[in-house]
This record gives structure tokens, sequence and C-alpha cells, in this order.
């Protein structure tokens, strides 16, 4: 049961989980009370049954004032309808019936919904106020419409048993959802905001696991580094935009001509790292010679206009003892033979142009 509405300056994602369990917290109250008519008839308590009736009318209209953004007349709604409940249904079958219980519901709610103390702290103030006041009533005027032992047994296992079953779905939804942020967030840190390619620390985190695999495995490993061919004149001429759209337009082409377990990544600026696992040097160059092929057959239309690129490339397969930072030296110095050598070529460390 959701009490108040968060602040407007909470994160996006808390306050759409917010309204995402109160309007589902709203469908779950909604079928109790249905679930509760037929169970109050066989009780003998039709008072108590059609009751339930209202109740179902009045989370139908939270339920459409949420869908309408109107969440404080919502909200409201819920808190009237869930502490008018368990008022009537306490003081009509007594403190036994467990109906209290479902103002409990609010404490975490109340408590998660605001940055600020003072309206949660008056809130649960008054929560706890009516909660008191409430068990005093009940145990000073006795039950006015009390069921047989059998009957208050039902009813209360069965506020029991709704009450945690709502307490474990809310509590696992939100944990859900923080999962999730963790989720996002990594992946944020770990990829290149405009090509939606791996960053450099993310892709040097990555290959130093699959070098230690691999050296454990005897299995090869290659790098191809690549650099767009005077990237600084495409944004002198055309603009910063038709750069941006020149990096995704690579990023997507060297995406579509590396394999699924190869890593790619945005390397700083207008260069890109390809790193290679089970690859030889000599199919590593074929690699490289695709991407290099491939790139330089596509064209962006930045303005209209068509705007080719290409890249220089450098290739290094990964020795026995080598660091991954020493590989990747070897692989630049490669990559800036092929610039040496004129561009759009691609260049194996320790030959020459290729």
């Amino acid at each position: 049961m959701q009490a108040t509405s968060p602040p407007a300056t909470q994160p996006s994602l808390a306050h759409k989980a917010f309204w995402i369990m109160s309007r589902r917290v709203t469908v779950m109250a909604a079928g109790v009370d249905l679930a509760f008519l037929p169970l109050f008839l066989a009780l003998g308590s039709p008072l108590l049954a059609w009751l339930n009736v209202l109740s179902m009318a009045l989370y139908a209209t939270a339920y459409w004032l949420l869908l309408r953004r109107a969440n404080s007349a919502a909200l409201l709604l819920i808190w009237l309808e869930v502490t008018g409940h368990a008022a009537l249904g306490t003081w009509l079958i007594g403190w036994d019936s467990g109906f209290h219980y479902y103002l409990l519901m609010f404490i975490p709610a109340i408590t998660v919904s605001a940055r600020h103390l003072a309206r949660p702290a008056l809130l649960l103030l008054v929560l706890f106020g009516f909660y008191l006041g409430l068990h005093a009533l009940s145990h000073h005027a006795g039950a006015q419409m009390p069921l047989t032992d059998h009957g208050l047994a039902v009813v209360h296992g069965f506020n029991v048993a709704v009450v945690f079953c709502m307490a474990a779905y809310t509590a696992r939804f939100y944990y859900a959802t923080v999962r999730r942020a963790e989720a996002q967030l990594q992946a944020q840190a770990a990829t290149d905001p405009l090509t939606g390619l791996s960053n450099r620390r993310s892709l040097i985190a990555r290959a130093e696991q699959t070098l230690v695999r691999a050296r454990a495995a005897g299995r090869p490993t290659a790098l191809v580094i690549a650099d767009i061919d005077h990237f600084k004149q495409i944004n002198d001429r055309h603009g910063h935009d038709a750069g941006d759209q020149v990096l995704v337009s690579t990023a997507e082409l060297l995406r579509g001509a590396s394999r699924a377990q190869d890593m790619v990544a945005r390397w700083g600026g207008e260069e890109f790292l390809v790193l290679l696992p089970d690859t030889s040097l000599e199919d590593a160059q074929s690699v490289a010679e695709r991407i290099r092929c491939a790139v330089a057959g596509h064209a962006t239309h930045p303005a209209g206009a068509p705007l080719t690129a290409t890249l220089s490339l450098g290739v290094c397969e990964v020795r026995g003892d080598e660091s991954l930072s020493g590989a990747i030296a070897r692989a630049d110095g490669a990559l800036y033979q092929s610039k040496q050598a004129g561009r759009n070529r691609v260049t194996v460390a320790g030959s020459g142009a290729g």
C-alpha cells in the first residue's frame, strides 16, 4: 500500500518504480477484496461481504486515477480505503481478526517515498497514533459483530497470509529494481556513449581475463588497432556532427565484421581496438582486411552529401609472456607504419605494409 508520492527530484528510475508498484498493489488489493466477498458470505457476515464491493470500487477508481497521473488523488483514495477498511474490520469483528496488519504495509511505503524526513516522520506518527487508537478502541468496545472462533481463525489466517505475500512481493519488486539499476550503471560505465562499443577500461579488464585463460589453454590471441584516416579534416570540413556519424558508422561496421567472441572497443578519439581470442596472426590479418574493406566501401550522408572514410590498421599476435600493454604498443607501432605508408591499409607488427 502506497502512502505518499515521491518528490520529483528523486531519480527517474526510483520514481518510475514507485508508480509501477502503486498500480500493482492497487490491483492486488482489489483482488484481496474480491476474495473476501465469498469468504464473509460463507461466514454469515453479509455486511462485511458487501463492504468489499465498495472497496473494489475505490481501488478501481484509484487505478484509473493512477493511469491518468492524478497521483495525489489516487493515493488519498488508497489511504482512505485501507485505514477505513482496517478500522471497520477491527471494530466489527475484533482485534484478533488481523485487519490492523494492513496498516503496517504503509510503513515501508512512507519511509521510502520521500527524501526529506519531516513529512514521512509526521505520517508515521499519525499512523502510529491511529494504530494505537484502534487497538484501544477494539479492546474497550469489543467486537460489534463477532464471528465464531473458527470463523475468526479463518479470517485471521487469511489476513496474515495476504500481508506476508504482499510484503514479500513488494520487497522482491524493489530488490529487482535495484538490481536493474545496478546493471544499467555497470553497462553505462563500461560503454562508450556515442558508439555503444565497450570503452577502454572495460576492454582492458575483459582482455586481461581472456589472456589468462588463453595462456592456460595454449591458445593464440590477436589484436587489431584501427584509426580513421584524416579524421580531423572530416571534422574541420564537414562539422563535428558529421564526424560523430562517421564514428558511429565505423563502430557498426567493426561490430558487423567481427565474430561473436571478439571484443570491440572505442579505444579513444577516432581509434578502435579489436581483441581476437583463439585467433592466429594470419587470421587476424584477414579480419583486419575485412574491416578495412567494409569501412572503405561504406559512405555516410551528413547533410545529404556522401562521405567515405578509410582506416589504417595495425595487427599483432600476443606473445606467450607478453603483457597486454606490450602487445597493444606493438599493434600501435604497426598502425603507425600503415599511416606512414599511405593510410587505408593493414600492417602486421614486425612486417612491412600489407
